[in-house]
């Protein structure tokens, strides 16, 4: 420290010019602050969250009663595609890189991300591929073949026109964001750490945020891998998935859910350290078990990678092979329940000021319990067998990724950004319409409602389940 102020002063402010963003539009457009970066992603995400809940609202309407013509079969398929393409590449995964851009640095006490200029660049791929997205869909070239886009109907075969391309090219952009993003956390994780703050002292969001990044390196590089397989299918006349010429269609299934499985996680754990981070401030006590609740996360990252062929189980792989597979889906729920046994501890051992967050923490695990279960039950060959393809699924992934996603998201945005304010009616709102729309389709699935069909007859029997799922 000197003596002098004068040099303190003026290299402060040199210091204050050097990180400073440049005045007028183009400063705003080259920006590099982690913070406006991390709000651009989620800010971003919102919208593109909401653009997808109107198409979801749309499909609700179209099967609300039998025998509907509000949309036709080819719009529908577009609809249903693009409202899962843009939830799970444009909503969920960079909605939680967004929450660690703007926050882990903050956590482990530095000044900004390791490499600022490409998470900025990785921003601009990700609302590039968002327009391309919807560009395509509002000109009637979106997406047709579902958000795992399967092979032959993705293939040259089926997948006619440019739908299937354009869904390729989405991909490409958003998992070369997701990869750069990753590369980003984790190093500012593993190398910028303040001085003293070991890894057992970081934040549990920080763990979280460190073992989603991993996963992602690992996992992302799988799908741009099969979708630019495909797209060599389709341009150049290879034949990578198609049987006739010694390719393999199950083996885009692979290619997919190897990633695909693994980006559940990517949505699910990230939410986890967001409720590690609430409970403790509300139960106004320190976690318990911090050690083991950052085992857990690195367990569940782990195990995530072999679960794939759980979504794999009606295809013709051997039933020995679908076994492991499906003692794996009952492992992974062990690291989970511990999380939830330390969270339910230190509840039980705090003085609880229940306030709008922790409303939603505790909404998550009801709903989270459920999906939970659900999953568990189609982690069981026979059963998959008798309801894979019905609403039965689409009940059980929503009510795994809203309730272990959406609800922790919204208590985040309580907790962490009080210029949001809001009351305990949006909790209830949202609470009681997840369950109202997504239960009866557990019953629907058991019913044999199939998925992905956009009317049904009133012989079926399934018109009042999906009236109330609409109103819900």
């Amino acid at each position: 420290m000197t003596t002098d102020p004068a040099p303190t002063v003026t290299e402060a402010a040199a210091l204050a010019r050097t990180w400073a963003d440049k005045r007028g539009i183009v400063g705003w457009l080259r920006t590099n602050n982690h913070k406006v970066i991390g709000l651009r992603f989620i800010v971003t995400a919102l919208v593109f969250f909401a653009a997808a809940g109107v198409m979801g609202g749309l499909m609700r309407h179209q099967l609300a009663k039998p025998d509907s013509t509000l949309v036709g079969p080819d719009f529908y398929n577009m609809l249903f595609s693009t409202h899962g393409t843009t939830m799970m590449f444009l909503f969920a995964v960079p909605m939680m890189q967004g929450f660690a851009v703007y926050l882990v640095p903050l956590m482990v006490g530095t000044r900004n991300t390791a490499f600022p200029r490409m998470t900025a660049c990785a921003y601009w791929l990700y609302l590039i591929g968002g327009l391309l997205l919807f560009g395509a869909f509002f000109t009637n070239t979106g997406p047709d073949a579902g958000w795992f886009a399967y092979v032959p109907l993705a293939g040259p075969q089926y997948g006619l026109g440019k739908r299937a391309d354009v869904w390729n090219m989405l991909v490409t952009y958003t998992e070369a964001m997701g990869l750069m993003v990753a590369v980003d956390i984790t190093t500012v994780i593993l190398k910028m750490r303040a001085p003293g703050m070991s890894l057992r002292r970081m934040p549990l969001f920080v763990w979280a945020s460190l073992v989603t990044s991993v996963m992602i390196i690992f996992a992302m590089p799988m799908v741009m891998l099969a979708a630019n397989l495909v797209q060599l299918d389709r341009m150049v006349g290879t034949h990578f998935f198609n049987p006739a010429e010694g390719g393999d269609a199950v083996l885009w299934q692979h290619l997919f859910w190897f990633f695909g499985h693994p980006e559940v996680y990517f949505i699910f754990v990230p939410a986890l350290g967001f409720i590690s981070a609430i409970i403790p401030t509300f139960a106004r006590r320190p976690m318990v078990g911090h050690d083991a609740v950052a085992l857990s996360l690195i367990a569940t990252g782990f195990l995530s990678f072999g679960l794939w062929v759980h979504h794999m189980f009606a295809t013709n792989i051997p039933e020995l092979g679908k076994s492991f597979f499906t003692a794996m889906s009952f492992m992974i729920a062990i690291p989970t329940a511990v999380q939830i046994f330390c969270w339910i501890a230190t509840l039980w051992a705090g003085r609880i000021h229940l306030r709008t967050p922790l409303l939603f923490v505790l909404g998550f695990f009801f709903i989270l319990m459920i999906g939970g279960l659900t999953g568990v039950m189609l982690g069981s060959v026979p059963l998959d067998l008798q309801v894979h393809d019905t609403y039965f699924g689409v009940a059980h992934l929503h009510y795994v990724l809203i309730g272990g996603a959406v609800f922790p998201l919204f208590a985040a945005v309580y907790y962490w950004f009080p210029k949001i304010t809001g009351k305990r009616w949006q909790f209830w709102l949202f609470f009681i319409g997840v369950n109202v729309t997504f239960f009866p389709m557990h019953q629907l699935g058991l019913a044999g409602m199939p998925r992905r069909v956009y009317t049904y007859g009133a012989e079926t029997g399934w018109a009042t389940l999906s009236l109330v799922s609409t109103v819900g």
